[in-house]
């Protein structure tokens, strides 16, 4: 397996394993992405060189960004007040590959490359209707933190995140 930064080549097959994450989720009841999120940011992720893909062969298996900043992180106590934290966002593992690892092999990239970066924390946002992913990053080391960023999608639907953490060093 290959791991790499996201080159704009990418972009159309990264789209189109998002739109299958997405049909995947909305098939078991977490509709917490659509076609404007994730998919409408990552030709940023990859103009800012942020987006991380790993890749069997020319096939990409998972997908993340690392942000310097999110929208909800003055919402929640972060336990680890000092030091620099990058945020983990639009984490996403092809449908065709659940449930082999690949989650957990991306989150311990994710830690490396942020520890690489100069971070000391490694911050993330899960819906709180999103039980895979809350059991996954829990099982990777990552301990909720206090608080809830209620992130107002439109004027009917407000999303409840959990804000999740792990210290790098």
């Amino acid at each position: 397996m290959n791991f790499r930064l996201a080159v704009i080549q990418d972009l159309p097959q990264i789209k189109q394993i998002y739109c299958d994450i997405i049909q995947h989720m909305n098939d078991n009841q977490i509709p917490i992405w659509d076609d404007i999120y994730p998919c409408e940011f990552f030709e940023g992720d990859i103009m800012n060189n942020r987006l991380y893909l790993m890749l069997d062969n020319t096939e990409i298996l998972s997908a993340f960004a690392l942000c310097e900043s999110n929208s909800g992180e003055s919402a929640v106590e972060w336990e680890g007040c000092s030091g620099k934290a990058l945020y983990l966002d639009r984490l996403g593992v092809n449908p065709n590959y659940s449930r082999k690892g690949i989650g957990s092999r991306m989150l311990a990239k994710a830690k490396e490359t942020a520890r690489i970066l100069g971070a000391e924390y490694l911050r993330l946002f899960v819906a709180d209707i999103n039980t895979p992913a809350i059991q996954l990053y829990s099982k990777n080391g990552f301990t909720r933190v206090k608080g809830i960023y209620d992130e107002r999608i439109d004027s009917d639907y407000i999303l409840h995140q959990y804000g999740y953490e792990i210290q790098l060093y």
